[in-house]
């Protein structure tokens, strides 16, 4: 399915009662009025599935066709603590409301939920996570309007995060329409009881990156202690479907094989609740003296600016932003063939691609473009039609039609 292509509107289920709820049910738009859109987020920076959202309200607002859009973020916090979020929500001038917390899993959210969209009457909510998945379809709201629960793929790190996946099944299939960003992940989807005339693929967008000065480069070179080294580049959250460890061991093999001749540096790029065992990892590998952790990084444009390489190990992936960044900075890739990757990339056209959790290939595959700079000049060159497949323009008209559908 194309990026941006929806199909035929499928006729919803009967909503579920709940006769403890009583929003609204009396969904409509007035002809000429914008659209009424509460975007639920779960995050504490813009990474991962904000950006998109970001992309999109920064579109609406450049005069895009169909741009009749008002959006009011809603943002979790727990015990009254500063969120770098908010702060860039306010910065965007988007409305932005709070949900207060007092520990996980607290059933005052609930009525805050109701509270807000009996205040508010969105056509449109927009969720963008298992939590807000699960919360919106057990307090009700959902039948208040057109329910759009958009799907990033599932992580496995800490209890409650595998509690929510499981919950899942329960909450996706009440949505009006369930958004995921590959065919891979759709399929999954469908497995786990999502009817497919709900299910729609609309794969991330990518801002073109302004260019990075000289200097600037050269200050994050002496920064990181690299001197003039070959880096190796990987940005991501540091969880296990991530793959560093396959990365960092890839490094050690290749290190053990050139010996002295080994020049280049690896920079990670992000951080997460693996960090302290691959830092671990990487002190029993003895690679302390060619590995940086850089934590997480606000700004990656200088980090994709000195990169000539950059490696995405992943176990598990859906429409990674941060390949496409890399691409944008015309940095050739190496990558696993996992989830939705091998759906917009092809081995040795636009980067190289590599079984899941292959150390072997994955080494080999690092050391071929080292070793051949007329292979990366030409999958960074190839990289390019990737990317203009994948612009903010697209994914909002993309959106935008999906919005349009579930309120026709």
């Amino acid at each position: 399915m194309d990026h941006h292509s929806t199909s035929t509107v499928a006729k919803a289920d009967e909503p579920y009662r709940n006769s403890q709820d009583s929003v609204r049910s009396d969904i409509g738009v007035t002809p000429g009025r914008a659209l009424r859109i509460l975007v639920f987020l779960e995050a504490s920076t813009i990474a991962g599935a904000v950006k998109p959202i970001f992309e999109f309200v920064q579109e609406s607002r450049r005069g895009a066709t169909g741009a009749s859009v008002e959006v009011t973020m809603v943002i979790y916090r727990r015990a009254q603590q500063a969120s770098v979020l908010m702060d860039a929500v306010r910065e965007l001038g988007v409305a932005a409301e709070v949900i207060e917390e007092r520990r996980a899993f607290d059933l005052r959210v609930l009525s805050q939920l109701r509270d807000l969209v009996r205040r508010l009457r969105p056509d449109i909510i927009w969720t963008n996570n298992t939590k807000s998945h699960f919360l919106v379809y057990l307090s009700g709201v959902y039948r208040a309007a057109s329910w759009i629960a958009f799907h990033h793929g599932y992580t496995r790190e800490a209890w409650r995060t595998r509690i929510y996946n499981e919950i899942d099944r329960m909450s996706l299939p009440r949505a009006k329409r369930v958004v995921t960003v590959c065919n891979d992940f759709a399929a999954q989807l469908q497995r786990r009881g999502v009817p497919a005339d709900r299910l729609r693929v609309l794969r991330n967008p990518v801002n073109y990156s302004s260019p990075v000065a000289a200097a600037e480069k050269e200050s994050l070179r002496e920064q990181l202690g690299v001197g003039n080294r070959t880096i190796l580049l990987s940005v991501g959250r540091l969880s296990f479907e991530k793959g560093h460890a396959d990365l960092l061991r890839a490094v050690s093999l290749m290190r053990s094989a050139a010996g002295a001749a080994f020049d280049s540096y690896l920079v990670i790029v992000g951080d997460g609740p693996e960090r302290r065992n691959l830092e671990a990892l990487c002190s029993e590998l003895k690679l302390n003296d060619a590995v940086r952790f850089a934590g997480f990084q606000s700004d990656v444009r200088r980090y994709y600016a000195i990169a000539d390489i950059f490696v995405l190990p992943s176990h598990s992936e859906g429409s990674p932003n941060v390949l496409l960044e890399a691409m944008a900075a015309d940095v050739p890739v190496v990558a696993a063939a996992v989830g939705g990757i091998p759906e917009v990339l092809s081995d040795q056209v636009n980067a190289l691609l590599v079984p899941r959790q292959n150390i072997d290939a994955l080494s080999a595959a690092i050391k071929k473009l080292l070793h051949e700079p007329a292979l990366r000049m030409k999958l960074a060159e190839q990289g390019k039609d990737v990317v203009a497949r994948h612009t903010p323009q697209a994914y909002f008209s993309g959106v935008m039609a999906l919005l349009n559908e579930v309120v026709a």
